[in-house]
Order: C-alpha cells, then sequence, then structure tokens
C-alpha cells in the first residue's frame, strides 16, 4: 500500500532515520516537556470560567473543591427492612413491637425500645437505630398494615449492618475533587449530589489544524493520478474534538509557503494553537518548513517511530506544532505529545489508561527510539499487533484498540513479554 502522504515521514525517511547516532534526536519525555513550556500560558487565571454543571462535561477544574457537605449526610438504610436496636435483638431472635413506617425523604421519630420501624432503602436510619434487618429476613416477611398491636419476629443484626453512615462517603469540608480533575459524568454527579450548581474550569482549548500538500484531495472529489485523499485532517479533528479541543480546519494548504503564511495569519486568530500536518521533514518541498523559516521554529527529530520529525514554536507569536505528514505518525504525535500536555496542565482532555499486557508474538524495534505500535488486547490479557510498524497503515490502525509501547533501549521482545499499552 502507498503511503497517504508520501512527502515528510513516508516509509524510507524512517528507515534512514533508524541508523542516525541517538544524540541526534531529542527523547520523547524531552519533547514532551517542550510541549508543557510552549503551552504554560494556556494555565493562566484569565483562562477559566464558571460553567453549570451540564456544560462542564469534559473541563478540567481549577481548584480543590471541598465538600460542603457530608455524604451521606445521615445515616440512612442500604435496603428495605426494619431499623432496629441491635441491643433489642438475642442470638435467638425477637419478637418487637412495629412502629410507624420510615419512607424516604421523612424526618422519623426516635426508635422505641423493643420496637422495629419499617423502613425504606434510602430512608434516614431513626435515631436510638443502629441496624436494620432486610424484609426478607423478617417473619412475616412482607410489610404490615399500620396497626397498634403489630408485631414481627427479626432475627440478630450487628451494629452498622445495612447502615450507610453518614459521611461514609466523603466528609463535610473534606477534599471532594481535587484541582485538575478532568469532570466526567461521576465527578459531575458527585458533585450534584453535594449541592453543588456550578464549578470554576479551564476554557477548553482552541486550535487550527492545516493539513498540507498539494497530493492531498478532499475526500469526495475525483482522484487525479498521484493524488492522494486526505485522512489527516479528518483524524485529527476527530481525535481532537472527541478530547474536549475545539477545532478549526482551514482545509488543505497547497505547497506554496506564502499563501500558507497568509492562511495561518487569517484562519489562526483567536486560537490557542496552530497545528499543521506534514511538510516537516528534510524533502526538498517541506512548506511548514518554508514557512515558518523566519519564525522563531525548530524543527528536529524525536526518537520514537512513528512520528520522528516535529515541529515546536511560535507562529507570529501563537504557538505551534507541526506534526508529521503520515497519517498514524501525525494521530501518534497528538497521543504522546499534545493530549498527555494539555491533560496534565488543564485536567483535560483525559489521559489513556495505561495497562499491562503481553505481547502475543515477538517484535523488534529500533533500539534507540520509542517505538508506538498499533495493537489490538484481547479478554485473556494478550496484546496482538495489528500490521506492521509503518506509519501509513491506516487499516490496521482502525482496527486497533491500544497504543503498544516499546521503550527506547529494547530492541527486540519475545511473545509473553509484558509491554504497557494505552487503551484506545
Amino acid at each position: 500500500m502507498a503511503s497517504p502522504h508520501p512527502r515528510g515521514t513516508s516509509a524510507e525517511p524512517d528507515r534512514h532515520e533508524r541508523h542516525q547516532p541517538k544524540h541526534q534526536a531529542r527523547s520523547v519525555a524531552e519533547h514532551a516537556a517542550a510541549v508543557a513550556n510552549l503551552l504554560q500560558p494556556l494555565q493562566s487565571p484569565e483562562r477559566t470560567e464558571r460553567l453549570p454543571l451540564h456544560e462542564a462535561l469534559g473541563r478540567g477544574l481549577v481548584h480543590d473543591l471541598l465538600a460542603p457537605i457530608s455524604l451521606p449526610p445521615f445515616a440512612n438504610s442500604q435496603m428495605d427492612g426494619y431499623a432496629i436496636r441491635s441491643a433489642d435483638v438475642p442470638d435467638g431472635g425477637a419478637e418487637l413491637r412495629v412502629m410507624p413506617p420510615v419512607p424516604a425523604g421523612a424526618r422519623p421519630a426516635a426508635l422505641q425500645p423493643g420496637s422495629a420501624a419499617p423502613i425504606m432503602t434510602g430512608a434516614m436510619l431513626p435515631a436510638g437505630a443502629d441496624a436494620v434487618v432486610p424484609i426478607e429476613r423478617a417473619a412475616p416477611d412482607r410489610f404490615l398494615p399500620p396497626s397498634e398491636n403489630a408485631t414481627v419476629w427479626l432475627p440478630p443484626a450487628a451494629p452498622g449492618t445495612f447502615v450507610r453512615a453518614a459521611g461514609s462517603d466523603v466528609d463535610a469540608g473534606g477534599t471532594a475533587l481535587a484541582s485538575g480533575t478532568f469532570l466526567g459524568p461521576a465527578q459531575l454527579g458527585l458533585l450534584a449530589a453535594l449541592g453543588i450548581p456550578d464549578v470554576t474550569v479551564r476554557q477548553a482549548v482552541s486550535i487550527l489544524l492545516v493539513t498540507t500538500g498539494d497530493e492531498v484531495v478532499e475526500p469526495g472529489r475525483q482522484l487525479p493520478p498521484g493524488k492522494i485523499y486526505d485522512s489527516n485532517g479528518t483524524l485529527l479533528e476527530a481525535a481532537m474534538t472527541q478530547a474536549g479541543l475545539r477545532v478549526r480546519r482551514a482545509g488543505i494548504a497547497t505547497d506554496n509557503p506564502d499563501r500558507l503564511r497568509q492562511l495561518l495569519r487569517g484562519e489562526g486568530a483567536g486560537t490557542d494553537l496552530i497545528v499543521t500536518t506534514g511538510g516537516v521533514s528534510k524533502g526538498a518541498y517541506e512548506v511548514v518548513r518554508q514557512a515558518m523559516a523566519d519564525q522563531p521554529v525548530e524543527f528536529l527529530h524525536v526518537a520514537m517511530q512513528p512520528g520522528g520529525p516535529q515541529g515546536i514554536g511560535t507562529f507570529e507569536g501563537r504557538p505551534f506544532l507541526g506534526f508529521p505528514g503520515n497519517p498514524v505518525s501525525c494521530l501518534v504525535s497528538f497521543e504522546m505529545f499534545l493530549r498527555p500536555v494539555l491533560a496534565g496542565l488543564l485536567g483535560t482532555p483525559a489521559p489513556r489508561l495505561p495497562v499491562r499486557a503481553r505481547l502475543s508474538q515477538p517484535l523488534t524495534s529500533p533500539e534507540h527510539k520509542h517505538q508506538v505500535r498499533r495493537g489490538t488486547l484481547k479478554p485473556d490479557g494478550t496484546v496482538e499487533l495489528n500490521g506492521g510498524e509503518s506509519s501509513h497503515l491506516m487499516h490496521a490502525l482502525a482496527g486497533a484498540n491500544v497504543l503498544v509501547h516499546v521503550p527506547e533501549g529494547a530492541a527486540a521482545l519475545a511473545a509473553g513479554a509484558e509491554v504497557e499499552v494505552w487503551m484506545l
């Protein structure tokens, strides 16, 4: 299969890079630190806003948030049953008088000695009660109609049985969520349970995304000989949007540096970051390199495969990242640098979940590079590699559910070796 973006980061440059001396490439950690330094201003106090909970999904929390109340706010029943004083029921069980029932939402009267109160799940435990006996353990095993002389036989229950203690989830004044927490459904649900209607979050990051290349054609148009359809724009826009970033697509830029500069100048206004794909390697028509000739932008190689060629700096004062042109390379660049850096700075997007898995097959890797392979994590904890190491294999990427990490220094791993994988 031919590379969708033959210029920039084709399979041939990848093979050439394997033989470069190690000292010529920046480590993955060093480049991530450089990206973090570039994007540090996005963490400024001015880039925050107060949002109602229903608008805060996917944002990062700005400050530690203390619980204004305890959860639960009062001791309550975990089951439908009878609230009792555990001391009233000996080992052999006891017959107790039935008090008025306690529905959820009611404030019950204190429990009298020698009595049991029918109680619903979530209802407040009466004062004096310290345990709940489920209705199915009672005799009779159903709630009785109200009667002054009603009694029920109940088995013993230790103190605390089926009781949710006040503050057993979180105490008032305790830290409910820490600064930088990603606000997903569970976190927003917790805030709602605490009675908090809105929250201060980081502003969403806006990105101008530009695909480059004379050979690239928008999907849906006729494909002339020598041309290929643009996958990078859709791929990265989808990844960034899914991650909670606001993406502005500028279409496909031709291999004209002046026109690219004009496009970046016009379309980049008001955005927080410019991201381009392609044109960052050492070929003869690297339009991004040419357009950035008078800008404080560094083009370098990171000790990573795929995604070695990278651009980083500013374009007319605006943060700029230049990703390689091959689709797998540009997605890996996003996952290795932009996603984790923004997660660390702003609490969003959510970082990828790392898990350990065993290789189902052996692999080889450039010893002086961090290799990122695509794979499928199986239910038995093994990971099967999808396709080869080449950065144009979109079909293999589409069938993968993890990124497989082979650290720098590992030239070969045997089947059964343990590796770190990131869930996609």
